[in-house]
């Protein structure tokens, strides 16, 4: 059963919050974090993004830019740009983006229930990208970007949620690319304990996003503990921040491909070899799939729609049956060659946000031909992890992403 439990937040100035919060620190690349770090001085992106601080081609790795961090930290709590919940709570965060709204539960999650998998993933993580975020979160003392994890859907908490939200938010902000913010503070003591019952009711939940974050904050946890010796489980170091969705809220974007060459075939020879396994039709306008087994490609100014054939539908196994999987199996390894799609150079990804455009953009500049592909559902998301396996590389882009800065959790 998932134990999550109340904290007590370290979150901004309600008169400066739309100021502090902003997107997770991997969505930039180094000159991006500089460009908005300079643009906005309390963007939470200045402490996340330590290296922002030094010359650009400072070592973003070094001690000193992870201190730098949390003395830029301490020095805006010093300032009052933070304060501090004196009691734990509970917080709901709701995000509204085009007329959707999807609302999150605010909370601490437990490193024993992911390292026991009542808190599962669909993900590898790579040991380089763990060990930045580990320095920052430790030499901080302080988990800086919530992971975002899903549930199924609850009636009890769905009860809870609706009574919380009939009352004034903290925060009410819309940020700069046009995302609706709002928070509320659930510190009722009957509203915590039914939050907290209805989470040890719950057998399994899901990280959608953050797999790198939350394998960070687990090993500082796990570390933590072997330097205190006799934990009790009680201190917040056994904790991580979490935000927690229902699945029936949540809006998954498709993961597009690029690639940079067709292998050594020419468009004609290309098009035969794809027709063994999908079938092939000129298309009038962008293909954005909507049906398992369809697929976008723009090659040479022109839209096809292609379309698995039947023998490679209806898999059993949950990842093969993906249709990033039956892509990546039946066309980019097969036809384009690219075994690895983690580490082909040959081959990129752009988000579903992005839209169709980029992909027309990206093969009138650095690329040859792309995909567009039918969003995977957050069902298959859940069966995958059930299953205890792991989706290939870039399956899911969800959005809108989660506001660093506005909920900050010390241990």
């Amino acid at each position: 059963m998932a134990s999550i439990r109340p904290f007590r937040a370290v979150r901004p100035d309600k008169e400066l919050v739309h100021k502090v919060a902003a997107l997770p620190y991997d969505v930039y690349n180094r000159a991006e974090a500089r460009e908005e770090a300079r643009r906005e001085p309390l963007s939470f992106l200045n402490i996340d993004r330590p290296e922002t601080q030094f010359p650009e081609d400072y070592d973003m790795y070094a001690t000193e830019v992870y201190e730098k961090a949390a003395s830029m930290l301490k020095e805006q709590k010093a300032q009052g740009i933070y304060v501090q919940e004196e009691t734990p709570c509970f917080y709901l965060y709701e995000l509204t983006m085009d007329g959707r709204s999807q609302t999150g539960l605010v909370a601490c999650a437990s490193i024993d229930d992911y390292c026991s998998q009542v808190i599962k993933k669909h993900e590898n993580t790579r040991e380089e990208k763990e060990q930045d975020r580990i320095r920052h979160v430790d030499t901080c003392s302080t988990q800086t970007g919530p992971i975002f994890l899903a549930y199924r859907r609850d009636e009890a908490m769905e009860t809870i949620v609706a009574a919380e939200k009939a009352k004034a938010p903290v925060y009410d902000f819309i940020s700069e690319d046009g995302i609706g913010h709002r928070v509320w503070i659930v510190s009722d003591t009957a509203a915590v304990e039914g939050i907290a019952a209805a989470f040890a009711a719950i057998s399994q939940i899901y990280i959608a996003d953050g797999h790198h974050r939350a394998a960070s904050a687990v090993k500082v946890g796990l570390k933590r503990r072997e330097a205190v010796g006799n934990y009790t489980g009680e201190e917040e170091f056994n904790y991580f921040l979490s935000v927690l969705f229902p699945e029936n809220e949540l809006k998954i974007l498709p993961y597009y491909r690029v690639v940079k060459d067709l292998n050594g075939y020419n468009k004609e020879t290309f098009l035969e070899k794809i027709a063994e396994n999908f079938a092939v039709e000129e298309a009038d306008a962008p293909v954005g799939p909507e049906n398992k087994g369809e697929f976008g490609m723009f090659l040479e100014e022109q839209w096809y729609r292609l379309t698995a054939k039947e023998e490679l539908m209806g898999s059993t196994d949950p990842v093969k049956a993906l249709d990033v999987s039956i892509l990546q199996e039946n066309l980019l390894e097969l036809v384009l060659g690219i075994q690895d799609p983690r580490t082909d150079k040959r081959i990129d990804f752009v988000g579903g946000i992005r839209g169709l455009a980029e992909l027309e953009r990206r093969t009138r500049t650095d690329m040859k031909v792309a995909f567009s592909t039918c969003p995977t559902s957050i069902l298959e998301l859940f069966a995958v992890s059930d299953a205890g396996l792991l989706m290939p590389p870039k399956s899911t882009w969800f959005e809108p992403k989660l506001r660093s800065g506005i909920f900050l959790h010390e241990f």
